[in-house]
């Protein structure tokens, strides 16, 4: 398999090139190999598979790497983060990528350590810096692999100074350090600024490298408030020439809000290809596990759609048009609100749910259907999501957060990084103190709900508005030790236009059930909530664990509750927040991790340090959901009685 640096040096472009992420479940990881399989009809340069914070998801990134790499005849890239990683780690991932065939590693630094405190049992880190890894990889390895490494358009961003402060020009001498020790290509960080990309390949030109490959990262625009989100973890600026494009009646619909993100990314990468003369050939799209807005972006980029203007053939020309105008579902609402995303209309087990593809897809995925179509057919399916295979490709076209589908590749966080703080230590020091007690960690909660902390290690994205009409109730649960994370107030037949529940087009109805999500100490659970609960099923369910191995349910085994859905004309029935099984056990694990994060910011022995620690040993995290939604107390009153 060649390398990245080969095939940019063999290939005129202009190409795009995928990012992916290991998914949380089995199933997703199913459904992502039919996903990226669908996706080789780009003829991506290559692909890239992301390694979790301190090798958070080491096992699931080399067995995604490896099996894309043996399925898809395509270059996999893999991440891989030094800091907080033993030299044992880096050089056992390396054999595995290099049985695997994989010859293309992307390095970087990682989390940088924090306080003197580390895992049960690590050691501390071989590596301080990026460079330390590409220097130890061409040491050890020799040409064995093609290095790549990060870049920062705006600058990297430590600490708390304004975004604005930062400058390309400082991490340019860190960059040529990379350079010089061996890096064979480079990929920026995400941007939205099209100037300071612009800015920076000139200085990286004249003062880093005039040959070596420059891929600028780019994210598509799948939802405002993660688009914000995103930007603000990755300290990139927002124009507001582009911020404007985003009037606030449209921040709550996801369809607007994609379609004009798709625009502004096939501005930017048009720009930039003409600015730079096609000196950038290619673009490093941040898929988030999704396929449609990069395939409406390709479409939608004059420069990228050269990519398909030597398949085009007079006979196919009218077959292509048609496709292009298809009805493309847009009768079904994408208003979905917070992070919760999934229409219930399409079962993706039906034909997406296959680890291999059978040999019409394979040929349909490669490019070429039987019939000699192009692989223009295929892009505009999935971009339509027209046809049977565009309807596979866009089933769970949005982001899921934490309550859509464990079914779907993009089920989970935005990044696929692993569980971290969502801000810079600096900032955790600074916002969330070092409590002492379990008294001092309700009260940031508390603090939280009243809306005079801006986040919680678990939630960065702020209160909804349907919060205020428990937020009294949510309180108190605190007060009584029960450290809430996630809830939702109950409500029947409520106007799709409703200020605080609505979504969706007009003219629908929207449906609840209340539940909630919290930390439970041990005894608490055992001792008051479950004999509370039990009796009450079925009108009452909850799912339990901690963080280990133990979990329990009053459902039965894989069982699930849909808690929000949407009855709207002209369409079926839509259900935004599901809570179940699979899911619960995948955001348990990680919810548990948070607490090890945090406490990593504080010295071993600590006050603080073994305060967090105990939390995550003694307590459960809980689910409870009532299924009367006509009964908008009853949760509340039965919790706190």
């Amino acid at each position: 398999m060649s390398t990245i640096k080969e095939r940019y040096e063999s290939s005129p472009g202009p190409f795009v090139s995928l990012e992916f992420f290991p998914p949380k479940t089995q199933s997703g990881k199913q459904n992502l190999m039919a996903r990226m399989g669908r996706m080789t009809a780009l003829n991506p340069l290559f692909l890239t598979v992301t390694w979790g914070a301190g090798g958070t998801t080491a096992k699931k990134t080399l067995e995604l790497a490896a099996l894309a790499q043996r399925e898809l005849n395509i270059p996999v890239c893999m991440h891989l983060t030094c800091t907080n990683t033993s030299r044992e780690v880096i050089d056992n991932a390396l054999k595995e990528a290099h049985k695997a065939d994989i010859r293309n590693i992307l390095a970087l630094r990682g989390d940088p350590p924090v306080g003197e405190d580390w895992d049960q049992g690590s050691a501390p880190s071989d590596f301080k810096y990026a460079v330390d890894l590409v220097r130890y990889i061409k040491k050890e390895y020799k040409d064995d692999f093609c290095i790549g490494v990060a870049a920062y358009p705006e600058g990297h961003c430590e600490g708390e100074a304004d975004v604005m402060d930062h400058s390309s020009l400082r991490d340019l001498p860190f960059l040529k350090e990379k350079v010089d020790a061996g890096a064979d290509f480079v990929i920026t960080q995400l941007f939205y600024d099209v100037e300071k990309f612009l800015s920076f390949e000139k200085l990286f030109r004249e003062q880093v490298s005039s040959t070596l490959p420059l891929f600028p990262g780019l994210m598509p625009i799948n939802s405002y408030q993660l688009f914000n989100r995103a930007s603000k973890l990755s300290h990139a600026s927002i124009p507001a020439s582009i911020l404007n494009r985003f009037p606030s009646e449209y921040h709550a619909d996801d369809n607007k809000i994609r379609a004009i993100g798709v625009d502004v990314l096939s501005e930017i990468v048009e720009t930039i290809y003409e600015r730079t003369e096609g000196r950038v050939k290619g673009f490093h799209f941040y898929t988030l596990n999704l396929e449609k807005a990069v395939a409406q972006i390709v479409t939608n980029a004059p420069c990228l759609a050269k990519m398909f203007e030597e398949e085009k053939d007079d006979d196919l020309v009218d077959g292509i048009e048609e496709i292009a105008l298809e009805d493309s579902d847009t009768s079904d609402s994408s208003n979905m609100k917070k992070r919760r995303r999934q229409s219930s209309s399409h079962n993706p087990d039906r034909t997406s749910n296959r680890v291999l593809i059978d040999d019409e897809d394979r040929n349909i995925v490669k490019g070429r259907e039987p019939s000699g179509a192009p692989s223009r057919k295929v892009v505009l399916s999935i971009s339509k999501g027209s046809g049977s295979l565009g309807k596979d490709a866009t089933w769970d076209e949005f982001t899921n957060g934490r309550f859509g589908d464990s079914r779907s590749p993009a089920f989970g966080e935005i990044d696929g990084y692993g569980p971290s703080l969502k801000v810079s230590n600096q900032k955790a020091y600074k916002v969330w103190g070092q409590p002492q007690c379990v008294k001092d960690i309700q009260t940031l909660f508390k603090r939280y709900l009243e809306g005079a902390l801006e986040a919680l290690p678990w939630s960065d994205l702020g209160l909804s508005p349907e919060t205020a009409l428990i937020q009294e109730e949510l309180i108190q649960l605190n007060e009584r030790g029960y450290l809430t994370l996630a809830s939702q107030p109950a409500t029947s037949s409520t106007s799709s236009t409703d200020k605080i529940f609505g979504w969706g087009p007009r003219g629908g109805y929207i449906y609840q059930k209340s539940f909630v999500e919290m930390f439970v100490h041990k005894e608490q659970w055992n001792n008051v909530l479950k004999p509370k609960l039990e009796p009450l099923s079925p009108t009452v369910s909850f799912y339990v664990g901690d963080s280990g191995e133990a979990f329990h349910s009053s459902l039965e085994t894989d069982g699930s509750s849909v808690v929000t859905w949407g009855v709207f004309p002209n369409s079926e029935i839509l259900q935004t927040t599901i809570v179940e099984e699979e899911s619960f056990k995948a955001w348990r694990d990680e919810a548990f991790s948070i607490w090890l994060e945090w406490s990593k910011l504080f010295p071993r022995g600590s006050a603080t340090n073994s305060l967090l620690r105990q939390v995550h040993k003694d307590y459960y995290l809980v689910s409870i959901v009532h299924h009367d939604f006509s009964q908008c107390d009853a949760l509340w009153d039965l919790l706190l009685t």
